[in-house]
């Protein structure tokens, strides 16, 4: 019986699938250099009119949130390398989620380039097919993963893709948000308090579903939480200003994160014959 994750016979398609991945980490990493104004690309802060500034709604994070991209980053990379080996080429935990990591690295590119290069609302549709991709990954990640499968799974599958999740589940707020109020009319702004409160309860209510459908995984909830805690920054010490969002983010983050580290605590303490 093959046993998921072991080693089996290679296949034609096992060494196609470690070179796409690479190819698709190649190319994500491109598209960021053009996002941060290599390459003669407009840094994503300044394109699109600035929409998508740290300051340019009530739900942006402040500029020091997206400094979670380099830890993302580095460990795409890193998995990019991991299972680039030979000994992992015909795994059959990386069959399952090789092809599906290479597919979120190649979308998380082409939202890039669509900043560049289309409106915010072609922006907005490319987060949320990213999004998209990242909950199926995410879904097989948890269902694929063995017990005691090791720290380098564990880390480069489960927790690297939690956290790419997390935080695009953050950014996908911020770009609709950025849309909204590109494209709205200007009587929005009346309520846009209120509304930026309802959106942060859904964004804790997915947060919650999220580590609870994934066996109260905590990655996700991290990144998610990093993402509220600097939206509250940004309302508390930065413009535009709003103590009422800010509290409400600092509230959701503590949820978001706070739940699944507790039942990982909880988890710990118990006797093992439970």
């Amino acid at each position: 019986m093959t046993i998921p994750g072991r080693p089996t016979k290679p296949q034609s398609l096992d060494l196609v699938r470690q070179i796409v991945v690479i190819s698709s980490l190649v190319f994500m990493l491109i598209a960021a250099m053009v996002g941060v104004g290599v390459f003669g690309g407009t840094p994503i802060a300044e394109a699109q009119g600035g929409a998508l500034a740290a300051d340019a709604t009530l739900l942006a994070p402040a500029t020091p949130a997206f400094s979670i991209w380099s830890v993302i980053y580095t460990g795409l990379a890193a998995y990019t390398l991991w299972q680039a080996l030979p000994a992992q080429r015909a795994s059959m935990r990386q069959r399952a989620m090789g092809w599906w990591i290479a597919l979120t690295m190649v979308l998380n590119g082409l939202w890039i380039v669509t900043v560049q290069v289309f409106t915010l609302w072609g922006t907005t549709l490319a987060i949320f097919v990213l999004l998209a991709a990242l909950c199926i990954t995410f879904q097989r990640a948890v269902v694929t993963r063995l017990p005691r499968g090791g720290i380098r799974d564990s880390l480069l599958i489960d927790g690297v893709t939690g956290l790419h999740l997390g935080w695009v589940a953050v950014a996908s707020v911020a770009n609709v948000t950025a849309w909204l109020t590109a494209i709205g009319p200007t009587g929005w702004a009346d309520h846009a308090e209120a509304w930026g409160i309802a959106v942060i309860v859904v964004v804790a209510v997915i947060g919650l579903v999220i580590a609870w459908a994934s066996g109260w995984r905590v990655a996700p909830g991290l990144a998610l939480g990093w993402g509220l805690v600097w939206i509250a920054v940004g309302r508390l010490a930065d413009q535009p200003r709003s103590e009422a969002i800010g509290i409400a983010a600092i509230v959701a983050a503590v949820l978001v994160v706070g739940a699944p580290l507790a039942t990982a605590g909880l988890r710990s303490l118990r006797p093992q014959g439970d």
